[in-house]
């Protein structure tokens, strides 16, 4: 096959490509006839030809299509070699393949035909074979940086260029453009990647004018991404190509979930801003929008080239260069941005499950919300907060990341206190998230006095009654008992809880937490029986009010093989977490931090049952999986390596608990530095595991300190798992136990 087709989307150098073969070609002998047709519509196709045949021929140009059959014809092969010219054809810019039906160069010998378009239609490739063409490398688009801006003697720090060249998405025709104004307006890189940056000027105003363009460029790149949108929303499913691009637009360029953009919002958003149909015959209305719609749609951005469509990669199914994002959001006005903004929000939030079972989706999410908030974030504050920005930082706090979720909360905090005011109803919820995270980043005391101050603002704006001010009441409990005050959380708890049944029920879920917290700080107190028969109260009824699944259902069961084994049955302890954890994977999926918690307390269980070897194994196991989806320096891992060292240990396994001891060792210093009070005993009863001393008789007791002192850092270090605001939040436990607690603010049974 003689003919090639380059495809790929605007701005990627195909024309320039093309004409870079030609000239060679032509330049070295290698043919006798060079066409170049400028293949827009197919009159241009038809007249290009005509004019050749003219040429050539000296047919009539009064009828087009005849003399461009008559070009066609003459291309064929001849009966002799020697009559048959050497020919390159160069179809530019093909914007439909049908505009070739019955125009396509003969397949020839000693011809050749060359394609350039941003279609990637089937019907392209039964007649040429495709040859994409895709971006610059890092690396070329440096190079390439570096020579345009070297003839003007300009001599830019290449880290600065490389960010530069990333900012432009590695484009050659954005590159080089992008120099063009450089050189023309003397900006330098850094500050040209200011205002690339500010969202307040448009893309078109950071390139050269139309008539200034590099190397006889046409059109800028938006001009060219323009025209391309208009031809897709021509296409079946009409209308839906343009709205559907301007979704993505405010997503993230490096993988939209497909489920996100076939959510009811995202449907909705296209139903409503369809292009109308004109001169569509007499069907009254259109036809309504599916999933199978938005999906059409998507297919036709794909075959246009503005976006990667790959439907076999779900949660990254949609990828789209930052800017052609750019570029479709400079076409809207404010208005219109933060009314897509919010149903962008709406999307990710229809597509955000209650469990995140699926950790790939969960980072997908999150990122396309980070980027979405980066393109239009007022729009997310008005009329209210977008439920989704809380939604992020409990996801970041579900996956482990707790400095992410306070510093998210922060932000949050922050920004809408500015548009809302800090007396507004979710300026304070705001408030109480960062009051939790702040906790659970290693404040519990800046904690608990933030609570205070959130209690006070909620007593004063919603009255002593309000949902949230139970719940907030119920939140300072949990700090006041996390900063060594039982006793006054016990009493704070107790009456709030005889307000809390009479405005909500008995049955509601807050007071079912508030029972099971109390029912927990009474086994604190030193009472593991009757804490055990609390909490197996309170599991009667969340199972008829919740039902066997909830999550807190799931978790009331957990605390309770906990306090069972406290109260002197680790057999039983370990066969309640055995039952409990098969329900933990099969509704929060073997990944979850509950999951993980659940494992590591049936080994310490198995191991007080009698079984250290299985319980140090099993340890292993759910250290390696923490360590894959937590990272080396969350909280959970100092737990689980001191259980391993215990256990390994109780198990009489010196080298084993030697090499465990070492790596705890290294976690407590990488963490907490070379200074604190352990560290020394840490040296010392490493030193003695591996032989190095025979003071055996010391190694013993020192060596349960120790084991202490990486529990009781374990126990400062750990972080709970999220749950959405205002519902039901759990607890952690030295032991790895999963507990329950009250509130608006997201906690993990660690």
């Amino acid at each position: 096959m003689n003919a090639q087709v380059l495809a790929g989307m605007g701005g990627v150098g195909k024309t320039q490509l093309a004409a870079n073969h030609a000239r060679h070609a032509w330049g070295d002998g290698e043919i006798d006839l060079l066409v170049w047709v400028t293949a827009a519509t197919r009159q241009a196709v038809i007249d290009a030809y005509a004019q050749a045949a003219a040429d050539i021929l000296h047919a009539d140009p009064t009828d087009p299509e005849r003399a461009a059959q008559a070009f066609l014809a003459w291309l064929e092969p001849k009966p002799t070699p020697q009559a048959t010219p050497r020919w390159l054809i160069v179809l530019d810019d093909v914007a439909d393949p049908g505009d070739l039906r019955g125009l396509w160069p003969p397949t020839h010998a000693l011809g050749r035909t060359l394609l350039t378009t941003r279609r990637r239609d089937a019907a392209l490739t039964a007649h040429a074979q495709s040859v994409p063409v895709g971006l610059f490398t890092q690396g070329e688009a440096t190079a390439y940086l570096q020579q345009a801006l070297a003839g003007h003697r300009r001599r830019d720090n290449n880290s600065v260029l490389e960010a530069l060249a990333a900012d432009l998405g590695h484009l050659p025709l954005a590159l080089s453009q992008a120099a063009a104004y450089l050189i023309d307006t003397h900006l330098d890189v850094a500050s040209y990647r200011i205002h690339l940056a500010d969202r307040a000027r448009q893309l078109a105003d950071l390139l050269p004018e139309p008539g200034t363009l590099p190397d006889d460029q046409p059109t800028s790149a938006a001009a060219a991404w323009s025209l391309s949108l208009d031809r897709a929303n021509q296409l079946r499913p009409v209308g839906l190509a343009r709205p559907m691009l301007q979704l993505a637009a405010m997503l993230d360029p490096n993988g939209i979930p497909q489920a996100a953009l076939t959510s009811e919002p995202a449907l909705s958003h296209l139903a409503a801003n369809r292009t109308p149909q004109h001169d569509r015959g007499s069907t009254p209305t259109p036809p309504a929008i599916t999933a199978e719609s938005a999906i059409g749609a998507l297919r036709i951005l794909h075959r246009l080239s503005l976006i990667d469509h790959t439907p076999d990669e779900p949660h990254q199914a949609v990828r789209i260069h930052q800017l052609i994002q750019r570029a479709t959001r400079d076409a809207l006005d404010p208005d219109h941005q933060s009314r897509l903004a919010r149903t962008a929000a709406d999307a990710l939030t229809a597509a955000w499950p209650e469990v995140e079972r699926d950790t790939e989706l969960a980072s997908a999410l999150r990122a396309n919300t980070t980027a979405m908030i980066a393109c239009s974030e007022d729009g997310l504050y008005r009329p209210d907060v977008h439920v989704v920005l809380y939604r992020l930082g409990l996801s970041f706090a579900e996956a482990g990341q707790v400095t992410s979720a306070r510093q998210h909360f922060q932000q949050l905090t922050t920004t809408t206190t500015h548009y809302l005011g800090s007396d507004h109803i979710n300026t304070l919820t705001a408030r109480s998230n960062l009051a939790h995270w702040r906790g659970e980043a290693g404040d519990p005391t800046g904690a608990a006095a933030e609570f205070a101050a959130v209690l006070k603002d909620r007593l004063r704006v919603l009255g002593p009654k309000h949902p949230d001010t139970l719940t907030t009441q119920s939140n300072l409990a949990i700090w006041q008992a996390r900063t060594g005050d039982l006793a006054g959380a016990v009493a704070a708890c107790t009456a709030m809880l005889e307000t809390s049944l009479r405005v909500l029920g008995p049955d509601h879920p807050h007071n079912l937490t508030t029972r099971n917290n109390l029912a927990n700080w009474r086994g604190e107190a030193g009472d593991p029986a009757g804490a055990a028969a609390d909490c197996a109260a309170v599991l009667k009824d969340r199972l008829r009010v919740l039902g066997p699944e909830h999550p807190d259902t799931l978790l009331t069961r957990a605390n309770l093989a906990c306090w069972l084994g406290e109260a002197g049955d680790p057999a039983g302890a370990a066969a309640a977490c055995t039952a409990v954890l098969k329900d933990f994977v099969r509704v929060l999926g073997p990944d979850h931090p509950r999951t993980l918690a659940t494992r590591n307390n049936l080994a310490n269980w198995r191991g007080e049952a009698g079984d250290p070897a299985g319980a140090a194994a099993d340890c292993a196991a759910v250290l390696e999986d923490r360590l894959r989806v937590l990272g080396p320096d969350h909280p959970d891992i100092f737990m689980s390596r001191a259980g391993l060292v215990y256990w390994l240990w109780k198990a009489g396994n010196p080298a084993g608990t030697a090499a465990a001891c070492a790596a705890a060792l290294d976690d407590h210093l990488r963490v907490l530095g070379s200074e604190t009070p352990h560290a020394n005993t840490a040296r010392k009863t490493l030193a003695i595991q591996q032989g190095q001393t025979r003071d055996l008789a010391w190694a013993g007791p020192e060596f349960a300190t120790l084991v202490r002192d990486f529990l009781a850092l374990a126990l400062a270090k750990a972080t709970p798992t999220p749950t959405p605001p205002e519902t039901t939040l759990p607890m952690a436990r030295a032991r790895d136990e999963v507990r329950n607690t009250a509130g608006d603010h997201p906690q993990r049974g660690a």
